[in-house]
């Protein structure tokens, strides 16, 4: 039996949860030349760019490429980073600019990629367990379903757990805009997680004429 859940909707707190805190810690002493806060930034956020670059990009071959290049460009550009956003969704909006990046490199010169759009990469990266999943049927396939702009908004907010004022940051939209998209992400969701649950019955063929 399928059950239809998906993450509780709500909007988390303005102010960062703790680990934001951590992470924001750790990148202000990364710029500093502290080579063990480098090592726990890079480690506490590479599943969320692995995941969000997943969700973004059209070529699940390059999310690793998309993902090193991410923290290169950060790690390059920390002495600018001063703490005013979490690092978290200062590194996200990094992601967003290498994603763009490699996709107008992609339109001038367009490679053929051997698996045809980012659900295989966003599932390895996919952690189990998560509301959604249940004998076999998996979210990420009714995440496909989505327009891209509401699938963003819901990977940021419900699977990344961004607020919604940072995820209206990093998309460039008003917040009204966010939770107009997540409202409308989770009622389609909902629709077809009930509908694989209850899937219409077959019709009947036509009776026989009597002989």
């Amino acid at each position: 039996m399928i059950t239809p859940a998906l993450p509780v909707s709500h909007e988390r707190r303005e102010s960062p949860e703790p680990a934001d805190d951590s992470v924001t810690a750790w990148a202000l002493a990364a710029r500093g030349g502290d080579s063990v806060a480098v090592d726990h930034f890079v480690r506490a956020l590479h599943r969320d760019v692995i995941r969000y670059v997943a969700h973004l990009c059209a070529d699940p071959q390059a999310v690793d490429d998309l993902a090193q290049d991410t923290f290169l460009r950060a790690l390059g550009s920390l002495h600018r980073f001063e703490g005013r956003s979490s690092a978290r969704t200062w590194l996200l909006a990094i992601a967003r600019r290498a994603v763009a990046d490699s996709l107008r490199r992609t339109a001038v010169r367009p490679r053929p990629a051997d698996l045809p759009d980012w659900e295989p990469a966003a599932e390895l990266a996919q952690p189990r367990g998560l509301p959604g999943f249940d004998d076999g049927v998996a979210l990420l396939e009714l995440l496909a379903s989505l327009p891209e702009e509401r699938r963003e908004a819901f990977v940021l907010t419900q699977m990344l757990g961004l607020p919604y004022a940072e995820a209206a940051e990093l998309s460039h939209c008003p917040v009204g805009t966010v939770r107009s998209r997540v409202a409308r992400a989770r009622a389609t969701l909902m629709a077809l997680l009930a509908e694989a649950e209850h899937p219409a019955p077959a019709a009947s063929p036509p009776a026989l004429a009597a002989a």
